[in-house]
């Protein structure tokens, strides 16, 4: 049987022949917590930025540096054995990765939306790209490890995706997990994210509690990821998908509460739907938030936690 995402990203974790980036040092703000206790039935959580920590807090196609960028590339072609079909020009194999890689998002960047104003690109969609032009010279890939080009074409965008940025969960993301079910409140996701995004929080919350079952805490249904609804952040295409869900459990907006870190993405679209928000101050990689945002009502979050843990104390 092929790997499933899990098992590959489990398998990359015990291999030592690559280097990984670390994830990223924490570095908490000067802030104080602000718990209000709310009527909360359900809780929708941030993930990249709010329970995983990685660099510039959220993820990216490309790293700003860019020959981490190249390196990450290199990493692909080695790994995945592209260098036989792909063309010889002068320079290094990454350079026209790279040409591949730019093409393929841009051509993305370009499709048509479908009337949505903030359209997520789907990674693995550049690696299929990719990968049909090296089949037309006889690329061949192990479907018996990988699966599909569909679940191959996945890995790869978590490998390149690993490559670039390193990830981490939180201090205490399992743990407020763990306490908010246990005041049994339903939890689910409501974020930025692409296809490996629940495997790879899976991972960086086993890291901290192996015991973890997410799809307890987290059931798959009550995850709104924004790759899975073709719109990201602030989209109402996002909002209003978590509201639904909700509804099937006999819970209205204003007994949701939203966690984020960043008052445009997060908290100001959530407001807008009539939930209750907390901003999730631990980091000042991941927090976006001015004195001014703080003070409009518009962008005002109803809470600040400084700690995951103290998510608990906003349930009334």
């Amino acid at each position: 049987m092929p790997l499933t995402l899990e098992q590959y990203i489990e398998r990359l974790e015990t291999r030592t022949d690559w280097p990984w980036p670390a994830a990223p040092k924490i570095d908490p703000p000067k802030a104080k917590a602000k718990i209000k206790p709310m009527p909360v039935r359900a809780v929708f959580w941030t993930v990249y930025g709010t329970l995983i920590a990685v660099p510039q807090g959220e993820l990216l196609f490309e790293h700003p540096q860019e020959f981490v960028t190249r390196a990450a590339l290199e990493k692909v072609i080695k790994e995945f054995k592209m260098w036989p079909s792909m063309t010889r020009k002068p320079g290094a194999p990454s350079e026209y990765m790279k040409e591949l890689f730019d093409g393929a998002l841009m051509r993305l960047k370009l499709a048509g939306s479908g009337g949505e104003k903030y359209p997520e690109i789907p990674t693995e969609k550049i690696w299929d790209d990719i990968v049909k032009k090296l089949q037309q010279k006889d690329y061949r890939f192990d479907a018996a490890t990988y699966g599909s080009l569909d679940d191959y074409t996945k890995k790869i965008a978590y490998f390149y995706h690993a490559s670039i940025q390193g990830a981490g969960a939180y201090p205490g993301a399992s743990d407020a997990l763990r306490l908010v079910a246990d005041r049994g409140v339903m939890q689910g996701l409501l974020a930025d994210g692409q296809c490996f995004t629940c495997a790879q929080l899976q991972r960086c919350l086993h890291q901290q509690d192996p015991s973890l079952d997410i799809n307890h805490h987290l059931p798959p249904a009550w995850r709104i990821i924004s790759v899975e609804k073709k719109a990201r952040k602030p989209s109402d295409t996002l909002f209003k998908a978590a509201v639904a869900v909700a509804a099937t459990k006999g819970i209205s907006p204003s007994e949701i509460l939203h966690i984020g870190s960043n008052l445009t993405r997060d908290i100001a679209p959530a407001k807008k739907h009539g939930f209750r928000t907390a901003l999730f101050a631990g980091d000042k990689n991941s927090l976006a938030a001015t004195p001014e945002q703080l003070l409009d009502p518009t962008t005002r979050p109803d809470a600040l936690i400084t700690e995951l843990p103290q998510v608990v104390e906003l349930i009334a």
